[in-house]
């Protein structure tokens, strides 16, 4: 029976993984500041918000609304992985707390670009920022491995989500666009290292599948407790470029391909069961990506 741990056996290379990432960082490193538009910011006392000030379409200003109000819960992200990695590691909650600086700009960087660009209602976001940060954030992928499977979807989809709405907001505003391309570059990095660390792992033991099946079978996005939330990725799904289909093609898929979990021989009956579980929900995603267009 596997360890619900990582395998030490991998200390040194998953020592290895962040030293490369911290390389990778420190050429693409930035400041929010350079990526909000400075120059529209006006007094809110002296001129109120009102709906006639908006530029983006709503779907994008959604989108972009939807991704800080994902971003802004970063301290219960935090607890949660903090409390995985207790008694793990060394090396892990080291790179957490990189991980950590690293992110902390991007909620900064998106609502300072709504309240500057009037791209949203400053009282209600307000109020939506408090009632997510107040709701929290639980998982039920307690093990280390699991926490970093989860990241690795986790991670992926957030880039694959910025890097699909850059694209359809540029037309509208090429510096929203360029910032999503900006917050998309922390959030390939990030998921590199995770996605990594599940494969060094499945390379030396294929059983560990068993902690992989779980988090994708399971997987949910960490902003699900965004008020109306089922209601907005359905309109960001049929008009910002990011929805189910792109889920499967794009996050799932690519997971599936680069961990090659089709080939891989576990030797215990749970961990093949699971292997054959992440088959057969692939092929039901594949049903219904189709299904949808």
């Amino acid at each position: 029976m596997l360890l619900p741990n990582l395998d030490v056996r991998l200390e040194r290379k998953i020592i290895d993984l962040y030293e490369a990432h911290k390389k990778r960082a420190a050429n693409i490193d930035w400041s929010y500041h350079e990526f909000v538009p400075w120059e529209l910011g006006r007094s809110y006392k002296e001129i109120p918000w009102s709906i006639e000030q908006v530029t983006l379409p709503p779907a994008v200003s959604m989108a972009i609304e939807t991704a800080l109000l994902t971003e802004v819960n970063l301290p219960w992200f935090t607890t949660y992985l903090s409390s995985t990695f207790t008694g793990s590691l060394d090396v892990m909650k080291e790179f957490i707390h990189t991980w950590v600086a690293e992110e902390d700009q991007h909620s900064n960087l998106l609502e300072t670009y709504l309240l500057l660009t009037r791209n949203a209602n400053p009282d209600q976001l307000h109020k939506l920022r408090k009632t997510v940060v107040e709701s929290g954030f639980e998982s039920s992928f307690t093990t280390p491995l699991e926490a970093i499977t989860y990241a690795s979807f986790q991670e992926l989809a957030t880039l694959v989500f910025y890097t699909n709405v850059s694209k359809v907001a540029a037309p509208y505003d090429e510096t929203l666009a360029a910032l999503l391309r900006r917050l998309a570059k922390d959030e390939s990095l990030h998921y590199a290292f995770y996605r990594d660390v599940v494969m060094a792992h499945l390379e030396l033991e294929p059983n560990y599948l068993m902690y992989v099946a779980p988090v994708l079978l399971g997987f949910f996005m960490p902003g699900n407790n965004i008020p109306n939330y089922d209601e907005r990725m359905k309109v960001i799904a049929k008009e910002v470029g990011y929805g189910p289909s792109h889920y499967y093609s794009q996050v799932v898929m690519k997971l599936v391909e680069y961990w090659n979990i089709k080939d891989l021989r576990p030797t215990t009956v749970e961990a093949e069961k699971a292997r054959l579980d992440i088959l057969k929900y692939c092929d039901r995603l594949e049903r219904i990506s189709r299904r949808l267009g």
